[in-house]
């Protein structure tokens, strides 16, 4: 079961993981009340649960509370690879300096959870195993221990994380991990992890799959299930 970004986004932040002030909206008139609130640029994201969003057209910026008004409004008609955007997340914008990826998932091959991170962040993962596999690293977790400390650390030096950032990425890694151990998740991951031009790093995308079999011990989480967003095999096989 995919959650939508808006959704693991603030489960990242139940487990303290930084992310950008912001809230998901179903029209243009409360996109524009945010962005106020906000008081600052902000960016609206169409939530669909499909990749390449931002080069459909689905993330756009917005200046001023106006502008977010009728950013809202496009996206809210457009149709992203078949699924209409029914809402969309009005996030505050950051100052971006760098983009990392972070990501957590069930290694089956090595029957384990693997924990990823990549200099290259804000791009498909796919793409960048595909393209340039020497970018990925990789730290294998002990199911008994845990994500530990010294690992997160050397995943942090391995992809040129700012000395001062490195302790920060290292809580960050290891919350991540925790979420996805208590969630039984099959993937959780950051993309980007953003480092900010305030040397601050800040979780502005968010991706977790939960793994169905493992629902019924969290009924909380099957109600976030965007039944919208289900290909009717999907729904009939899942009933």
């Amino acid at each position: 079961m995919k959650l939508h970004e808006y959704q693991s986004k603030a489960i990242f932040a139940k487990y303290g993981i930084p992310i950008p002030k912001g809230s998901v909206v179903a029209n243009a008139e409360e996109a524009r009340q945010v962005a106020a609130d906000i008081g600052q640029k902000v960016v609206i994201k169409a939530q669909v649960l499909v990749g390449g969003r931002g080069k459909a057209g689905g993330i756009r910026l917005a200046a001023t509370p106006d502008e977010a008004e009728k950013v809202a409004d496009r996206i809210l008609t457009m149709n992203l690879k078949g699924l209409p955007v029914r809402k969309v997340l009005v996030d505050q914008a950051v100052n971006i300096a760098r983009e990392v990826y972070l990501g957590v998932v069930v290694d089956r091959a090595a029957r384990c959870a693997t924990m990823m991170a990549s200099s290259t962040g804000g791009v498909d993962i796919e793409e960048v195993a595909r393209a340039t596999p020497e970018k990925i690293v990789r730290a294998s977790i002990d199911p008994t221990l845990g994500l530990l400390e010294f690992q997160a650390r050397e995943l942090a030096f391995a992809i040129g994380m700012d000395k001062a950032l490195v302790r920060e990425f290292a809580v960050i890694a290891m919350e991540l991990y925790r979420a996805f151990v208590e969630m039984d998740a099959s993937l959780a991951e950051i993309n980007p992890l953003v480092v900010t031009a305030e040397n601050k790093l800040i979780a502005v995308d968010g991706k977790i799959v939960l793994d169905d079999s493992a629902l019924y011990r969290h009924l909380d989480l099957e109600q976030l299930r965007d039944i919208d967003e289900e290909t009717p095999a999907e729904g009939k096989a899942r009933k």
